[in-house]
């Protein structure tokens, strides 16, 4: 008996110790993939104070993009001619301009499209619209910095042995982000073009930024609810399931905002920055969406060379994210919130109100409203 007791625990033991061999074995594997991995990450240009050629090639298509599909994201957005700023670590590079200010100097050597393009040091540039000169011009980093900012971002979470290791090349992003991204920016132009003062009055209630962030940590569990609640609507497959959801979540926010006691003014600058961001943002994915849903629309031949692009076929993918990333900004800090929340307000207006893009041109007039009005509130 104390035989056969030995026996098995021998077993056990046995089976124990290969259990753990093996996880370690599994562990020293993915070790070595993912350092593999990272000896074959993008590696960036060596020369930086020009366009590389896949930048110019995606800066291409985005252009390609907007005049092919503009029309159909967003009436007269195809016809937008603005300058559009590409910047890395180094420079900025300033194209689709003939006569550029002061402190920008051609390229010399090189152009884009048969045009000179011209370049300044990079000094705290950004994404959005930015004027230059006289003119507004979209301004967005390239793709390898935007892929080296997500690694970078995630490796700064890691202790040292882990961030030699992991994977980054998961986080590599598809060129389409970064081309639906200048849509983005460009739009933010077609803004400020289009609907100057309510673009200037949207960047003004930035200056409430801090009061109302000292409130939000009290607010995020309502929050919460609010944004589950959106996202439900805007995914739902019913449009009579919409229309009920988003009633809830207007009564939601009327609510979480009545709680908390929320100033008019804070009030408005959840109501603005949703339009000024949040509609840049539907215009964003809804270009992305139709590139891979319209027939007729064909990128570049030349986009075959760019091992990055995936032909604009996973727009589903990039949508759940979209999604994921709405439910985690409740807890987050920052007006990226507000990217995400405006965003989906747009995508249901479609839905419930096709003429919402000429009424949202009026001033005083939000996504909020126009969702109100359309279910006789």
């Amino acid at each position: 008996m104390n035989y056969m007791i030995q026996t098995r625990s021998r077993r056990f033991a046995l089976y124990g110790l290969t259990i753990i061999a093996g996880i370690l074995v599994s562990c020293i594997v993915l070790a070595l993939i993912g350092y593999n991995s990272n000896q074959k990450l993008p590696v960036g240009p060596e020369i930086t104070n020009r366009m590389t050629p896949l930048d110019k090639l995606r800066l291409s298509e985005a252009l390609h993009l907007k005049t092919g599909l503009g029309d159909a994201v967003w009436n007269g957005y195809a016809d937008l001619d603005a300058p559009v700023i590409i910047w890395n670590e180094d420079f900025e590079f300033l194209l689709n301009l003939n006569i550029p200010p002061v402190n920008w100097e051609e390229v010399p050597g090189d152009d884009f499209a048969g045009k000179p393009y011209f370049r300044r040091p990079a000094d705290h540039p950004q994404n959005f619209a930015v004027q230059v000169g006289e003119q507004w011009a979209g301004s967005i980093f390239t793709k390898y910095q935007l892929d080296m900012s997500l690694i970078t971002a995630i490796s700064d979470l890691l202790p040292p042995l882990i961030s030699e290791i992991f994977p980054y090349k998961i986080f590599i992003q598809p060129s389409e982000l970064q081309i639906a991204g200048v849509q983005h920016e460009l739009f933010h132009v077609f803004q400020a073009l289009h609907f100057p003062e309510k673009f200037a009055e949207a960047q003004t209630t930035y200056q409430f930024d801090q009061g109302y962030w000292l409130l939000d940590s009290d607010m995020q569990p309502a929050w919460k609810k609010e944004i589950e609640l959106l996202i439900k609507a805007a995914d739902s497959s019913f449009d009579g399931d919409a229309v009920e959801l988003i009633h809830q979540f207007l009564a939601q926010r009327d609510r979480r905002r009545q709680d908390f006691g929320l100033s008019a003014d804070l009030i408005a600058y959840e109501e603005s920055i949703e339009w000024l961001e949040g509609t840049a943002k539907y215009v964003e994915l809804r270009s992305w969406e139709e590139a891979g849903r319209d027939p007729n629309y064909a990128p570049l031949v030349e986009m075959t060379a760019d091992p990055d692009f995936r032909n604009y076929e996973d727009f589903k993918s990039q949508w759940n994210q979209a999604l994921r990333q709405t439910r985690r900004q409740a807890g987050e800090e920052g007006d990226v919130r507000f990217y995400y929340t405006g965003m989906l307000q747009a995508y249901l207006l479609d839905r419930i109100m096709p003429d919402w893009k000429e009424r949202i041109l009026e001033d005083g007039i939000f996504l909020e409203d126009l969702l109100r009005e359309a279910l006789g509130q």
